[in-house]
């Protein structure tokens, strides 16, 4: 396979192929790259093991779910732009589907009892998915000393240093490529061709992107800003803003949104954004259909006359605004980082920001651990650190027990991950029911 050509693929194999990976894709970032890896490279063989790690490379460099992004730019390379969209929508809307009627079920009846136990059962899983997801990146992205330490960084940086996440991203992919340039300082590299995978000049191929996905995008959200103010118009910015300023996928994202969410906005109360974590955890398709559960409820509580249609609206808003700049992103980019592809430098910039994601994603699993297991959690300033003070008093015994069970299972023994959750879901109901959680 030369740097130009993928497989050559019909229509008929590449909607078979990524609805495939769409209805199965659970399990977060990790699991959906490692089945689009088998899918796409092992059995298929579209794609080779180069071109499929410098495609996710680029992928975690861009805001938002890089496992969507990635599903995208591998449809844009075997059939084009119409390729990519079909490969991208098809990785999000059986997700989107189930998620509404998930929110649906969560607006009805999550005040009941059962509902309580069902949601503990969830989030205590959902943490073990969590770590299980940072220990299959981690293995993927650290190979080399810098890396941990760029890991390692990171992780101080968010978590204690309370630094932004775009600054970290800079930071370490600098840091790559000038370790890249002092590496290979005397390689030169022949310049490639200037066309995309399709044949179009890459200089046109961006500027339409740019000129025909900035006006989907956009044009909406004029729309909705100038002929409907209110709760919508105010999503459509939020998750427009999430789209352009969050990096590492849902697991990234889950602190800025919820803060935001619940703090400012009043969409959600304390508490549900995990909720709506643990109910996308049992979804196919990218985690950051979160989204969708938090622009439903919001939706729901702005039309409280019309609570069913006001959460449809909020969710297809949530998915609109969240998952087209990722189009935009792909369709734009894709070009050129085909054409640069076998720069090293440029390489080992992008894997130095899959390291600090490692850190990233660390960061979460403990900000998950913390509010999962205990009740209340304070933070105590020492200089420039933030440390966070759990109060032990009020630690939550069955979620720890449901969580170390359920890493055990995931990670130890490989379990599936959907029965994990089912016997979490039945463990918590069941601990709720007798009043022991």
């Amino acid at each position: 396979m030369n740097n130009s050509v993928v497989a050559a693929v019909d229509w008929r194999q590449l909607f078979t192929v990524f609805g495939r990976i769409g209805l199965l894709s659970f399990g977060g970032p990790a699991g959906q790259i490692a089945l689009m890896h088998r899918e796409l490279v092992e059995e298929q063989k579209w794609l080779d093991e180069e071109r499929f790690l410098h495609a996710l490379n680029f992928c975690m460099l861009l805001p938002g779910p890089e496992a969507m992004q990635l599903a995208t730019y591998s449809g844009w390379l075997l059939r084009g732009v119409a390729g990519g969209l079909l490969a991208g929508l098809l990785f999000v809307l059986p997700g989107f589907a189930v998620m509404v009627a998930l929110s649906t079920a969560y607006l009805y009846f999550g005040d009941l009892p059962v509902a309580d136990g069902v949601l503990l059962g969830l989030k205590a899983a959902v943490l073990a998915i969590v770590v299980q997801a940072m220990m299959k990146v981690a293995g993927r992205a650290l190979k080399t000393p810098l890396a941990y330490g760029l890991a390692i960084a990171a992780f101080v940086a968010i978590a204690l240093l309370k630094l932004p996440f775009p600054l970290i991203i800079l930071g370490a992919g600098l840091i790559g490529i000038t370790n890249g340039l002092l590496a290979e300082k005397h390689q030169t590299v022949a310049p490639m061709e200037t066309a995309g995978a399709h044949g179009q000049s890459i200089r046109g191929s961006s500027l339409q992107a740019v000129l025909v996905w900035g006006a989907v995008w956009l044009l909406p959200l004029g729309i909705l800003h100038f002929a409907m103010p209110g709760t919508f118009a105010e999503m459509a910015v939020f998750f427009s803003q999430a789209a352009v300023v969050t990096f590492g996928g849902a697991y990234a994202v889950l602190a800025y949104v919820g803060q935001l969410a619940v703090e400012v906005h009043g969409w959600l109360l304390p508490g549900e954004m995990l909720a709506g974590l643990g109910l996308a955890e049992t979804t196919p398709g990218p985690l950051i259909l979160v989204l969708v559960f938090v622009g439903y409820l919001g939706g729901a509580r702005a039309m409280a006359d019309l609570p069913l249609l006001g959460g449809l609206t909020g969710a297809f808003v949530a998915l609109f605004f969240t998952f087209v700049p990722c189009f935009l992103w792909i369709f734009a980019g894709a070009p050129h980082v085909e054409r640069l592809r076998n720069i090293k430098w440029l390489a080992k910039g992008l894997s130095a920001i899959t390291a600090a994601v490692v850190g990233v994603i660390a960061n979460l699993a403990v900000w998950f651990a913390l509010h999962v297991l205990f009740g209340r959690v304070g933070e105590k300033t020492v200089g420039l650190l933030h440390l966070p003070i759990p109060d032990l008093s009020t630690l939550n015994p069955v979620a720890l027990l449901i969580a170390l069970a359920a890493g055990v299972a995931l990670i130890r023994f490989q379990i599936d991950l959907l029965k994990v959750l089912g016997a979490a879901v039945v463990i918590g109901v069941a601990c709720t029911f007798f009043g022991w959680a």
